[in-house]
């Protein structure tokens, strides 16, 4: 499947040069070597994408694409060495050195190994999976792919193939009629739309947690993301599984639906290193930490919207 050449490989690819190739194990670094969250998170990340189908499936494969999350935010958005280096060391001391993300055997690349995830995702045709995850995770696991080649082996892309194809189906309502999101190649109206529908979202939710609002962000930007890779035949597959979702939060919250205590309202903000120095590694959780501003940073850029980014700032503390 031909594809455009992703707008942020060179930046990537460069900051990973800058810091060094760091594909040795064991997985933790010496603090001097983490200036940036290199490459090195993304390899740790596609290893944990692939095994979290033999682990928990859910848990394991949220951890793998915070990893991806984590180096990316730091890259796209130029987070400065003591907030990087922060995140990094967060990550070694939870989740770097266990099993979940240990080294798979060398092996040949397999040929379109992106083109075989994104089947996999069409397979679910349009039917909703578990808050729309298994778009998230295969949007990581391409994304890794794309700038890792060599990671793509027979064994990784197998394993992330069956994460995707283990996600159930859940809420899977009829979507409202009227809910049509632009085209995914638009990424400037997509992220608008999934702003927009974020926030209304944060606003229905308050007192029931924010991961309708969170996911919300990653669901969206996870097809606004493949659409902007070249893979907008994998996104637009998702186009009605991401419309029942948007059906299902526009409801608000239902009978039997878990009350969670708000977050305390703070001015710190993920790009800022003190955020993370407030942030105990024994409370990462599944990682949504990482994922949410990953996509919400990424969503604002592109959505070039200063009254929507206000309206956003003003209540991303209940987020974030």
């Amino acid at each position: 499947m031909n594809r455009k050449p992703d707008r942020r490989e060179f930046a990537v690819g460069s900051a990973a040069i800058m810091a060094g190739s760091m594909l040795t194990y064991p997985n933790a670094v010496a603090a001097d070597e983490k200036r940036l969250a290199d490459k090195r998170l993304v390899t740790l990340g596609i290893n944990a994408l692939a095994r979290s189908h033999r682990m928990n499936y859910f848990g394991d494969g949220h951890r793998g694409a915070a990893m991806i999350s984590a180096h990316m935010m730091c890259v796209d958005n130029k987070f400065d060495d003591p907030t990087a280096s922060r995140i990094v060391d967060l990550f070694d001391k939870s989740w770097a050195n266990t099993k979940l993300c240990e080294p798979f055997p060398e092996g040949d690349p397999v040929e379109k190994a992106t083109e075989k995830i994104g089947k996999a995702l069409a397979e679910g045709g349009g039917v909703l999976c578990q808050v729309g995850h298994d778009a998230i995770f295969a949007m990581h696991a391409i994304k890794a792919f794309r700038f890792l080649p060599e990671t793509a082996t027979s064994e990784r892309v197998e394993g992330v193939c069956k994460l995707i194809r283990a996600f159930k189906p859940w809420r899977d309502v009829k979507p409202d009629a009227s809910i049509n999101p632009p085209d995914f190649s638009d990424s400037k109206a997509s992220a608008r739309f999934i702003l927009k529908e974020a926030s209304n979202a944060i606003d229905r939710f308050v007192g029931f947690g924010q991961g309708f609002s969170g996911h919300m962000l990653t669901f969206g930007q996870s097809l606004v993301e493949m659409a902007d890779m070249g893979d907008l035949e994998w996104a637009e597959s998702c186009r009605t599984a991401f419309r029942k979702y948007v059906t299902v939060t526009q409801m608000g919250p239902q009978m039997g639906d878990r009350k969670i205590k708000d977050h305390a309202f703070s001015k710190l903000r993920p790009d800022e290193t003190q955020y993370w120095k407030k942030r105990n590694e024994k409370r990462l959780g599944l990682g949504h930490v990482f994922k949410y501003p990953y996509a919400y940073y990424d969503l604002i850029k592109r959505a070039n919207d200063p009254e929507l980014e206000k309206e956003f700032e003003a209540k991303a503390w209940h987020l974030f």
